[in-house]
């Protein structure tokens, strides 16, 4: 089997620069998704023809089982078609897919191929007001006799409410020849591919439909509002699958998962959440409200609680983060770890039962086990031009508004003093301080506004 990808349209209506295709659906351009889904079917190759957007829409995927043509002008769909036909191979089925109708699942398209056996078969579904689709015309026999475009259709055709979602599968061999006799004598002076139909009637080739399990996945996206109505359909079709293996979601219209997220037993997740890119949660995970998480693994029992930000994180088991907190790329956290409120980690590992819980800064450093960060605490990583690491061993004791100036080595067992400002190793089992000396000036007054002169 060969996929043919119809990728080509303008989207005038979205109103944007970017090409339709390469629109976001759950953080992945609509195109992507066709793609996935094509490629879930193990076709041989997928010949992908575009248009509008220029080299920007190849230039956004890659794949050895990608083949890419420009149809230009956009003449209709069997035009289009016609442009990835020198690619094919006759003795295979082809598989017509649109680049704009992301949901639709590799399950409703392998009915469609099993439907259509040698012959061809057409996706469609049936709907309450069918205006502006292309209608389904059956003989006596029910027998699929034609599709006939709206534009084109009689009153009494207009009044059948099964249409064509253009989705097609038909043999290479038969769709070269079949589109070669396709004529643009219509309303809409264009070749449509829907006319191989009559065609293959006309030639004895058996014509079968199938249906998709939901009409939403044969829906386009056309403008910004479609667009986002398929982003609440698709989110919401992903919180069902989640609730399915077991998740609980205090509300399911308020989630959004923008790649893949993997859960465990007994996960719950709160409302207005986003997981970008892969996000694994452990058993007994809970995430509180208004968390994002991206690229990230957190370890079972762990805690996020509200408005927490993790980004290219491994959190061990037990942990605790936020609320407020911000962990960025290349935290490592190991078990019983907490940060609290306002507390950032960036490239940086905190081993077993250490906690920063309040208002710290934790950057290019080395944590060891047991280690309390007490609040107001920075690491100075930066010198301007060069990143220095901040090494804190085991069971150190860091007091509140301490600055640890990197390169710096606090030993295992130490303490360091509240306000400090660590320049130098800070000696094991050992008190450090730096600390200016309390004074009281005596007598001293403080300055008066100057009353205004009347």
């Amino acid at each position: 089997m060969e996929v043919i990808v119809l990728a080509a349209g303008q989207g005038k209506r979205m109103r944007s620069n970017l090409p339709k295709v390469l629109q976001p659906i759950a953080g992945r351009p609509l195109l992507g998704h066709v793609l996935d889904t094509a490629r879930e079917l193990s076709a041989r190759r997928i010949c992908m023809v575009y248009g509008h957007g220029g080299e920007a829409v190849p230039a956004a995927f890659s794949g050895d089982d990608l083949a890419w043509v420009k149809q230009e002008p956009q003449l209709g769909t069997g035009h289009a078609v016609q442009q990835a036909l020198p690619l094919l191979d006759d003795g295979e089925m082809a598989l017509v897919l649109y680049g704009d109708v992301p949901l639709i699942t590799a399950a409703t398209l392998r009915r469609l191929l099993a439907a259509a056996g040698e012959g061809v078969a057409v996706l469609t579904v049936e709907l309450d007001d069918p205006h502006g689709y292309g209608r389904i015309i059956r003989d006596g026999a029910g027998r699929v006799a034609a599709i006939v475009e709206e534009k084109d259709a009689t009153p009494g055709q207009r009044g059948v409410r099964e249409v064509n979602t253009g989705i097609i599968a038909a043999p290479v061999g038969a769709l070269r020849r079949w589109l070669a006799q396709v004529r643009n004598d219509n309303a809409q002076g264009e070749y449509y591919l829907t006319d191989i139909v009559g065609l293959a009637v006309a030639d004895g080739v058996p014509v079968a439909t199938a249906s998709p399990a939901h009409v939403w996945e044969t829906l386009g996206v056309n403008s910004k509002a479609q667009l986002a109505e398929l982003e609440r359909i698709h989110q919401r079709d992903i919180a069902e699958r989640l609730m399915t293996e077991g998740v609980t979601l205090i509300d399911p219209s308020r989630i959004d998962v923008r790649g893949t997220l993997v859960c465990g037993r007994d996960v719950e997740i709160d409302v207005n959440c986003v997981f970008e890119g892969r996000v694994e949660l452990g058993d007994g995970v809970r995430i509180g409200a208004n968390c994002v998480l991206r690229n990230a693994r957190i370890g079972a029992r762990s805690r996020l609680l509200p408005f927490s930000h993790v980004e290219d994180t491994e959190a061990g088991e037990a942990c605790q983060i936020g609320p407020y907190s911000r962990t960025r790329p290349g935290t490592v956290l190991g078990a019983d770890v907490h940060l609290g409120n306002f507390v950032e980690v960036k490239n940086s590992q905190i081993a077993d039962h250490s906690k920063a819980n309040h208002l710290a800064y934790v950057g290019d450093a080395t944590i060891g086990s047991r280690v309390n960060i007490g609040a107001g605490t920075i690491t100075c990583n930066y010198d301007g031009a060069h990143k220095h690491r901040t090494v804190i061993e085991d069971d150190v004791f860091i007091g509140s508004d301490t600055q640890l100036v990197a390169p710096v080595t606090v030993g295992r067992g130490a303490t360091l003093g509240a306000g400090t400002t660590l320049t130098r190793d800070a000696p094991a089992d050992e008190l450090t301080l730096s600390r200016a000396r309390q004074v009281t000036v005596s007598g001293w007054k403080r300055p008066q506004k100057k009353k205004p002169a009347s």
